[in-house]
């Protein structure tokens, strides 16, 4: 062990820092707020992407002008799953059937945001930064959060990013950074499963040193718990304990994935995925049908494994998509671009159920369902009723908190 450097353990303890998502710059501020103890409440985001059509996700089966406009894509009313006496899931989300009869499961219909942008990019963007694009968008709601939340002990990750996509612009943060990664056989410090290099870490950092540094102190501490944290993940990855069957789509190998993390004990409080192919243009039946089929069955395994870990109490999982689909098919047995659409919140402390009703299709803007629910509302209710935060300057405005969580 001689033959290794401080200067090699300063520059192995960098490296490290940076693939476990370690902030590179740490001023003293940061470091105090490290000492603080976080809230274990996760959020898992399940991000739709490409404009789900939520008129064919929650159904209003006794509408008229419903299947007048869509005379080809209108689900047969004894397909339909249903919800209450008017409403009702496309067949394929049996799993979201099952999790409302299990009392978790929150619709929360009608949701959008004033003047909306039918761009994917750019409607995404408002849903990620909560500003528009003549706002200076230099990070997002989630990140914001990040921020202002106290850091993760023992150098777990504070968010997480799962899957090849770029990393979502609602976890870009001014302090802290966020790993995005394609599979948990990725999350692994190189150099961690190294006898020598642990015995290294430990030398270093028991070593005495005759000028205390702020830097080197917390290189020396942050590099010995991402070794621990990426030793955790290791053998989350080898030990397959849950009996759950999980579908073999991305999204549910996704799930498992998280379900893997929590179970490991990592202290992560956001984990994020997302689920693309939802802008159905053309031909959208059999499309749609097997992505809200990909939706509802993994998200109902992960929540059954959650619940036999005894973990689904400080989970809530949130789904959404950057804008729903206009009302009318159009010539290519498809939707194009519209407006407001459901979301949805899953887990034990929810609020089951319908929050507010279903857009009227009678009393249309442009084509378009009107919303009467800002997103911003879910979002401040997720701050401040789960993770105790206030919301205002996350969300960037006061917006009135939805009934949403049984308990805060």
């Amino acid at each position: 062990m001689n033959h290794f450097t401080r200067r090699r353990f300063l520059q192995s303890s960098a490296a490290g820092a940076a693939a476990i998502g370690l902030n590179a710059v740490v001023p003293h501020t940061v470091l105090s707020a490290a000492l603080r103890n976080p809230s274990d409440r996760i959020l898992v985001v399940v991000e739709l992407n490409g404009g789900n059509d939520g008129l064919n996700t929650v159904i209003p089966v006794k509408e008229d002008r419903y299947r007048k406009l869509r005379p080809k894509l209108a689900v047969p009313v004894d397909s339909v799953l249903s919800i209450d006496s008017e409403l009702g899931f496309h067949p394929s989300l049996r799993g979201f059937a099952d999790l409302l009869e299990k009392q978790k499961l929150s619709i929360i219909q009608g949701v959008g945001y004033p003047n909306p942008n039918r761009s994917h990019f750019e409607s995404m963007d408002i849903w990620h930064t909560c500003l528009r694009k003549d706002d200076s968008r230099t990070d997002g709601w989630l990140g914001r959060m990040l921020d202002v939340r106290p850091s993760m002990a023992g150098g777990d990750p504070p968010a997480l990013h799962l899957g090849p996509e770029k990393q979502p612009f609602s976890l870009m943060s001014r302090s802290v950074r966020v790993p995005s990664i394609r599979s948990l056989e990725q999350f692994r410090l190189e150099g961690a499963d190294d006898g020598r290099f642990r015995d290294l870490v430990t030398d270093l950092s028991a070593a005495e040193r005759p000028v205390e540094n702020d830097l080197l102190n917390f290189v020396q501490s942050s590099t010995s718990s991402a070794i621990a944290a990426s030793q955790r993940l290791s053998a989350s990855v080898a030990d397959e304990v849950t009996a759950v069957s999980y579908p073999q789509s991305p999204l549910g190998q996704q799930l498992k994935s998280v379900a893997k993390l929590i179970r490991s004990g990592l202290r992560t409080s956001v984990y994020y995925v997302q689920l693309n192919g939802f802008d159905t243009h053309s031909q959208q039946e059999a499309v749609h049908q097997a992505l809200l089929r990909q939706l509802g069955d993994a998200v109902s395994a992960f929540m059954q494994e959650l619940g036999e870990m005894g973990e689904s109490d400080r989970v809530l999982l949130m789904s959404f998509s950057e804008f729903g689909r206009r009302v009318e098919e159009n010539a290519s047995e498809g939707t194009d671009h519209g407006t407001a659409g459901p979301m949805f919140l899953v887990g034990s402390q929810v609020q089951p159920g319908l929050i507010g009703s279903h857009p009227s299709l009678s009393n249309l803007e442009d084509g378009d369902l009107k919303h009467h629910t800002d997103f911003r509302q879910v979002y401040s209710t997720v701050l401040k009723d789960w993770f105790q935060c206030d919301p205002k300057e996350i969300v960037k405005g006061q917006f009135a908190p939805l009934p949403l969580l049984r308990s805060a």
